[in-house]
Parts: C-alpha cells; sequence; structure tokens
C-alpha cells in the first residue's frame, strides 16, 4: 500500500510517501512558514537532490495541496494521481487517555482529539487541521491517527499520577501521558531486531534525546514510565524546554516578574533549556562548539543536559529492575558521539564497556557497547514515519 504520512505543525507540515509492504520512501518533503508571504514548499528528488518552491499557502489546505501536486506532478512526482494514494497516516500529539492505539479517523475521533485540546493547545488543533484538510482534498480516503501519547498508556498508576488533589485527575485527566510513543515503541523493537533478541523478554531504555527529549523504560515490550508528563515540558532538559524544575520555583518568578499563565508558558517551552542556560542557542551543536572554544556556560549547559539523561537512566533501570537494552535515537543521540561516550563511559557501575571505534558512526544503527558489556548499548535511527505507515495500513487493511 501507498501510505502518506502527514505531521501537521501551527506553521509546517512535513510529509513521506511510503510503501508500506517494501518500507520504501517513494517521496519526502515538507511545507514550512504556512500563512506568512514566503512560505515554501521542500522535496527531495529521486536522484537525492533538494528543491525549493516558494508559493502562497495561507492555510493548512493549501499547504497539503501543494504536497499532493508535488506528488503528482509530471516532472517531479512519483505517482499519477491522488488514486495511487491508499491511505494517510497522521501524527497526532495528544489522545490522553481515549486511545491507547492507533484508530481510523472518524468524526468521533475528531471530536475527541479536539477535546485533548486544552493539553496540547499548540499540537492537536494542526493535527486536526490537517485531518480537515485531506478530507476537503480526498473524502474518499481513509485516514488513520497515530498517537505520540499512545505507547506510554500501558503505565500504571503508579507511574503515571501525580501528587496532586485527586480531583485534578478526575476532573480534568492532570496526570502522566508521555509524548514521542512512536519513536521509543519504534526504536525498541527495531534494537530488538537488530540484535536478534525477542522484544518481548527485554528491559529497554529509550533515550530519544534532542531539541526535544525524552527517556522511557519498557518492560517486555510495555512501556512502564516516561520521562515527559500531561506536556511535553517535563522531564530531561531540552533545546527550550526547561524540564523537571520545583514548582514552587515558578510560583516565585511569576510573583517577582509579575507573569500570567501566558508568561509562564512561554518562560518553561521557550525561554529555557538549553537556549536559557546559554543565552547562545538551542541547538546542540552550537553549544558543542561554544564548549570547545571555551565557553563557561555552554560547558555548564552541556554539562546539565547530560547529568539529567543519566539521572533518568539510573532511575528507570532501578524501575526495571536492571537494563538489557540502552537505546540512543534523536538528533542528539543519532550523532553526537560525545555525549553518548561520556554518558555510557559512567555507566561502568552497571557493567557497561564502551567501543569507542564504533562510536565514531552518525545517524546508523551501530552497537556501541563493547563484547563484554553486561549490557548492549545501541544507536537506533528512529523512524516515526515508517511506523506511522505500517500502523495505517494495518488498519486500513481490516
Amino acid at each position: 500500500m501507498k501510505i502518506l504520512v502527514l505531521n501537521c505543525g501551527s506553521s509546517s507540515v512535513k510529509y513521506k510517501l511510503i510503501d508500506s509492504e517494501n518500507k520504501e520512501v517513494l517521496a519526502e518533503g515538507g511545507v514550512e512558514k504556512i500563512g506568512l508571504p514566503d512560505s515554501f514548499l521542500k522535496f527531495k528528488r529521486r536522484d537525492g537532490s533538494k528543491e525549493i518552491i516558494t508559493t502562497e499557502m495561507p492555510t493548512a489546505k493549501e499547504a497539503v495541496k501543494n504536497v499532493l501536486d508535488i506528488l503528482t506532478d509530471p516532472k517531479e512526482g512519483v505517482i499519477k494521481s491522488y488514486d495511487e494514494i491508499d491511505a494517510v497516516g497522521h501524527r497526532v500529539v495528544h489522545g490522553m487517555e481515549e486511545f491507547n492505539k492507533s484508530v481510523l479517523i472518524t468524526p468521533e475521533v475528531i471530536e475527541k482529539v479536539k477535546e485533548c485540546y486544552p493539553v496540547a493547545p499548540l499540537h492537536n488543533p494542526a493535527n486536526v487541521t490537517g485531518i480537515e484538510a485531506v478530507t476537503a482534498l480526498m473524502p474518499e480516503k481513509p485516514q488513520v491517527a497515530v498517537f505520540d501519547t499512545a505507547f506510554h498508556q500501558s503505565m500504571p498508576a503508579k507511574a503515571y499520577m501525580y501528587a496532586l488533589p485527586y480531583s485534578a485527575y478526575e476532573k480534568y485527566g492532570v496526570r502522566r501521558y508521555g509524548f514521542h510513543g512512536t519513536s521509543h515503541r519504534y526504536v525498541s523493537r527495531r534494537a530488538c531486531e537488530f540484535l536478534g533478541l525477542p522484544y518481548d523478554k527485554q528491559r529497554i531504555i529509550t533515550c530519544h534525546i534532542g531539541n526535544g527529549a525524552s527517556i522511557t523504560a519498557i518492560a517486555d515490550g510495555k512501556s512502564v514510565d516516561t520521562s515527559m508528563g500531561l506536556t511535553p515540558t517535563e522531564g530531561l532538559m531540552m533545546g527550550t524546554r526547561v524540564g523537571d524544575v520545583d514548582p514552587g520555583a515558578l510560583v516565585y518568578l511569576m510573583e517577582r516578574e509579575g507573569l500570567d499563565a501566558a508568561g509562564v508558558s512561554k518562560l518553561i517551552n521557550k525561554e529555557s533549556g538549553v537556549a536559557g542556560v546559554t543565552e547562545l542557542s538551542s541547538d546542540m551543536r552550537d553549544i558543542e562548539a561554544a564548549v570547545e572554544a571555551g565557553n563557561e556556560r555552554a560547558t555548564l549547559a552541556l554539562d546539565m543536559y547530560e547529568y539529567r539523561i543519566l539521572k533518568y537512566i539510573g532511575a528507570y533501570t532501578a524501575v526495571l529492575g536492571g537494563v538489557d537494552i540502552i537505546v540512543f535515537t534523536g538528533g542528539v543521540g543519532e550523532n553526537q558521539i560525545g555525549t553518548r561516550e561520556r554518558i555510557c563511559k559512567q555507566l561502568a557501575f552497571m557493567g557497561v564497556t564502551f567501543n569507542a571505534e564504533a562510536n565514531k558512526t552518525r545517524g546508523e544503527e551501530i552497537e556501541i557497547s563493547g563484547k563484554d558489556s553486561k549490557v548492549h548499548v545501541v544507536v537506533i535511527p528512529t523512524d516515526e514515519e515508517m511506523m506511522i505507515a505500517q500502523d495505517t495500513a494495518a488498519i486500513v487493511e481490516k
């Protein structure tokens, strides 16, 4: 089946056209700056070269239309008509407790996704806009929603509940949901395939670390704890997100700085993390370069970033009663050689040995633990789009 995978944001659309049977990516690209005069479509040609087309796209409907047009373009396209697209799979960020797996999109599903708007105000509305755009352009095509939160619905209550008044959970669904679920599910399965180990018998810690970052503890194929919470702000230090912080510190800053709810949201989501500490950049490549140049604030930020990853790995090893596999993925996990090395060397106490030569690889599947290591440590590039395509195909075929 040819599956169009869409990841629709408030001002962007990322896409891949995937043949789900042979796992071939037929086309990929994206639209950026939707609603602005300089909006553009970028795509990769079959020969690997890239092209950018600047065109006005005031709404997501025009953006999706441009994606479909380039896919069917006589010169640049890979299909002759919309008819060759069998189904569309959408990344949907938040499903709260309504969805513990991917589902065929119906009007009822859309309404349930809209009910999640308060906990994902930046993401879910954009996801629904993408669904509605496809419905308008290809009303006969089946569409599937694949939720970032679904994989983590197997967590026990002791892991997902907050020690707030229970009424907060009863009235508003305030609890840990976790995110990056599609990525954690893909890389944990792929790691076991790569190592030739049974997925349902492993204790796995998956580290999806990048500008957004989360770590998940997986026991026998099920998520039992994860670092992100009600929103993607909790947990690890990230590019611009604060991660774990004393809530009292936020109350204190609200009083001292005169911040309202919107001001606090901006502070913890857009002005904190690596960018907030360094006042330089949210990109870890820039931070590593600044560290090499002797920038003390960049050194502090990198130390903080890696220290929190180390703490969560330690905590989740305890939760799992030991660990068999540690997986690095995401922009930093797949490419930052130094970060992987520093973290792995601090795990020697639990029997991790490190293969420095193997670790020199970027963006490829590789085991970076030594042959005598008691824990397999692997790098697995994530492929959420492939997971979405496979889910979509399986649901549509039913």
